[in-house]
């Protein structure tokens, strides 16, 4: 990482000609679905890429290693509430003084939030620029008449729009009628993200470490879910198909890796069915420790749940396509942005998560058939691997 005091100094010979700076608040080495997103971007063109982000822990041994430049605006730690006014600013400031470094030509912005610095930009540089829309950027965007307006502004003037799935993609084009082009990208899995299970030996390994961990038998067939403990994940439906499927017979356990208000409630649920024994809280999981739980797990599932007049929305979910990359099939709601990661009944099968005895029918079918698994999940791991290009929003150069 280069210090912002050091601008004003010469640019560096291994990315003499970057012309699009990258900004984000979100960036890698921080655990962030966005900052990853970000971070897989800039990877598919190093050289032409400069990136400015905010700091986390962590940020200048990562960027030195980098083939890009970073360079990173400071955070209040113990004045977050501060932060978003922080993020407008330092991007603004910074992004006009790197323009007379490197001459850039675009800016790629990566979410919708802070988006007025975006919209400043704009005015004040002789540059075009893409925003990138994930879903709760989008919700943000919308929520008063005044910051509305100002970010349908800043949309009209972009080159184009890039959203991460076509649900949300849909989702903007029903509540803001724009003439920008939209451009559909998926999240993509960074094999060296998990580079260190690559190797099948560790995979069986870590597989069986986990399984020690919770008492669970290799025999018996592992459900997995991954996320934030929140009412919309469903993952008390989940649990309450454990008991139907131990009365037909399946030795079921059940991890859930995540944290958030609702674990109490989750583990009451898990008591009063009985299942206690079964179901496993694994608690916040770092991306390296993730890959163990992908590799223990039989199957993949979230039952996650739409709402129109939810304050947040979900326009993706990564770690439905990290399952699939580690050869798992998953049982997911047939809604969302889910449907561009899983495909029904080719690596994984997709549930009306409303109806309890479709719910049911996916878990037993899933959990009885090994074959069908193997099937679903080696499917996966093959779609896993597709990916879009960012330098596909350039092809007319």
């Amino acid at each position: 990482m280069e210090h912002i005091s050091q601008l004003a100094g010469n640019v560096r010979e291994q990315t003499a000609l970057p012309d699009i700076l990258v900004i984000s608040r979100s960036f890698l080495p921080k655990e962030a679905i966005i900052g990853e997103y970000i971070y897989n971007r800039c990877l598919q063109d190093p050289e032409r890429i400069i990136v400015l982000a905010a700091s986390c822990a962590g940020d200048q041994a990562f960027d030195r290693v980098q083939k890009f430049p970073v360079y990173r605006w400071p955070i209040l730690r113990d004045w977050s509430f501060f932060n978003p006014l922080i993020n407008l600013i330092y991007s603004f400031v910074l992004a006009i003084k790197l323009y007379f470094r490197y001459r850039y030509r675009y800016i790629e912005w990566g979410h919708g939030y802070e988006f007025p610095s975006l919209l400043l930009l704009s005015y004040f540089l002789p540059i075009r620029f893409f925003i990138y829309l994930h879903g709760n950027d989008i919700v943000c965007g919308l929520r008063n008449p005044l910051w509305r307006s100002l970010f349908k502004l800043t949309l009209k003037r972009a080159e184009g729009i890039v959203c991460n799935s076509s649900f949300t993609q849909d989702y903007l084009r029903t509540r803001l009628r724009l003439e920008t082009p939209t451009h559909v990208i998926n999240p993509m899995v960074r094999a060296d993200k998990f580079s260190h299970v690559i190797n099948p030996g560790n995979l069986g390994e870590l597989r069986a470490n986990v399984r020690q961990m919770y008492n669970i038998p290799e025999t018996a067939v592992v459900i997995l879910s991954v996320g934030k403990l929140v009412k919309h994940k469903s993952f008390n439906r989940i649990i309450d198909n454990l008991p139907l499927l131990l009365t037909v017979g399946v030795d079921v356990h059940y991890i859930i890796c995540g944290q958030g208000p609702c674990e109490a409630e989750l583990k009451s649920l898990a008591n009063r069915l009985r299942v206690d024994q079964r179901v496993h809280f694994a608690g916040e999981i770092s991306d390296r420790e993730l890959a163990g739980y992908y590799a223990a797990c039989d199957i993949f599932a979230m039952l996650n749940l739409v709402e129109n007049q939810a304050s947040s929305m979900e326009g993706f979910g990564i770690v439905y396509l990290e399952a699939s990359y580690f050869g798992k099939p998953v049982i997911a709601s047939r809604l969302g942005g889910v449907i561009d990661a899983i495909h029904h009944e080719e690596n994984g099968i997709l549930v009306n998560p409303y109806s309890g005895y479709e719910v049911f029918q996916a878990f037993n079918r899933l959990c009885k058939d090994q074959q069908l698994r193997e099937q679903l999940g080696r499917k996966g791991k093959e779609l896993a691997k597709r990916k879009t290009l960012h330098r596909s929003l350039y092809k007319l150069e």
